[in-house]
């Protein structure tokens, strides 16, 4: 899992498999906040180019680093979602407290 995040000038950019699930959201959440402790973030992006499920094991694991990240003075964003995890953003209210970009690039499904 570690090679799916990326530290680059106070930026953790974390690239979220296919299946966000219990998981792969406890892996996240502790190397995530590892590394928010050791080093200097001001902001984590998730992308979510590859994830096709989330469940609500993973929209406890944003939710936790949206808290960390509001508790040291930094953001937190997703990008390139794709419309079937962003509806369930949607509906679980993470969108009313983090920025959310749609896929741009053409729809997977």
């Amino acid at each position: 899992m570690k090679e799916n995040m990326r530290l680059e000038n106070g930026i953790l950019r974390i690239r979220v498999p296919e299946e966000l699930d219990h998981h792969s959201a406890a892996q996240i959440s502790a190397q995530a906040d590892a590394l928010i402790k050791k080093r200097e973030v001001r902001e984590v992006v998730f992308d979510f180019s590859e994830t096709l499920f989330c469940d609500s094991s993973g929209i406890g694991m944003l939710m936790g680093r949206y808290k960390m990240m509001q508790a040291l003075g930094g953001t937190v964003r997703a990008v390139e979602v794709q419309s079937r995890v962003e509806r369930i953003l949607l509906l679980s209210g993470v969108m009313k407290m983090i920025p959310v970009e749609r896929m741009k690039r053409g729809e997977r499904v």
